[in-house]
């Protein structure tokens, strides 16, 4: 049990339907109980949330990521902050391990939305006072937010579980320009020169290569990415690795949303292992080369600092 500064009686941790192993993995290491709660779907699509505890004048905590379907468990988040906030709640903090919409921070033409600083001041008008995520696709989007929004990173966690499992001749590879700094950090955990993938993409699932920056041949690569969607990034960057004379493909990655058939394509290409955390409900479970890390401890942690009105920075 983790000693939360005798003030357990003084916060709540709610667990959405989007990720409820994670959420029950958390509260066990935190020694408490999950609030009790009801969320029901209506057949029009609708939801409705119900708390069935008091909450009045405590800290509340939900985790709940908008992973797939995204919408659905972003609305689930945004009624669970609104009924937290209608019961007197002292403060809400959303717990969003995986931001979905974080990809949207820009325009890319004119006539488009830029869909994260939307979700941003949805989730603030909600009455969330505070956000938890986990490597955000890009850092920006807490920018669009007028409330504290603390970022952990997995790569630590990850990189601890790949130590000594990977061959000597190790290079870790970025698979586009804005994962270079994960790259760098992964590196430097693990003792392995960089490469760099420069890519273009073609569409929303699908990417070109244009250069590789860095030596590959004969050697083993692990491709670092912050998610794995679909998987076509990381078969197009595993084909440009082999077309440059790599000879062995690993992949870690903090978000594995792992969509429709992204785990055959991944096979397919021939990648020896995939590790990615729990972030999200982690489909294909069951496919021999994809190991889980669990980020319970991590987040239990960081939750029983704030509890304990501890500062978090050390966390980063």
């Amino acid at each position: 049990m983790v000693d939360t500064g005798g003030e357990a009686d003084d916060f709540v941790l709610f667990g959405g339907t989007a990720n409820p192993g994670l959420a029950e993995a958390v509260a066990g290491e935190l020694g408490v109980a999950l609030g009790r709660s009801r969320v029901v779907r209506f057949p029009d699509g609708e939801l409705s949330v119900s708390l069935l505890e008091s909450v009045r004048r405590k800290d509340v905590y939900v985790l709940q990521p908008t992973s797939p379907p995204v919408n659905d468990h972003l609305m689930e988040l945004l009624a669970f902050a609104d009924v937290c906030r209608r019961a007197a709640a002292a403060r809400v903090t959303a717990v969003v391990p995986y931001f979905g919409y974080a990809r949207a921070d820009r325009r890319d033409r004119r006539r488009e939305p830029i869909t994260a600083s939307m979700v941003a001041a949805l989730m603030q008008t909600a009455g969330i006072d505070h956000v938890l995520s986990v490597d955000l696709h890009t850092p920006q989007v807490e920018g669009f937010f007028q409330i504290p929004v603390d970022t952990l990173s997995a790569v630590d966690e990850i990189a601890r579980s790949l130590a000594g499992t990977l061959p000597p001749d190790l290079t870790v590879v970025s698979p586009d320009a804005g994962r270079v700094r994960m790259a760098t950090d992964y590196a430097r955990l693990l003792g392995a020169p960089v490469a760099i993938i420069i890519k273009r993409r073609e569409s929303g699932s699908e990417t070109e290569v244009t250069h590789l920056v860095g030596e590959v041949r004969g050697r083993a690569c692990l491709i670092v990415d912050d998610m794995i969607s679909s998987g076509g990034t990381l078969v197009a960057s595993i084909r440009a690795l082999r077309d440059a004379g790599a000879r062995e493909f690993h992949i870690a990655a903090t978000h594995g949303l792992l969509v429709g058939d992204a785990c055959e394509r991944l096979e397919q290409a021939g990648v020896r292992e995939v590790v990615v955390t729990d972030t999200v409900a982690v489909p294909c479970r069951d496919w021999p080369r994809l190991r889980v890390v669990s980020l319970a401890p991590m987040l239990a942690e960081v939750i029983r600092r704030m509890v304990s009105r501890e500062s978090i920075s050390g966390m980063f």
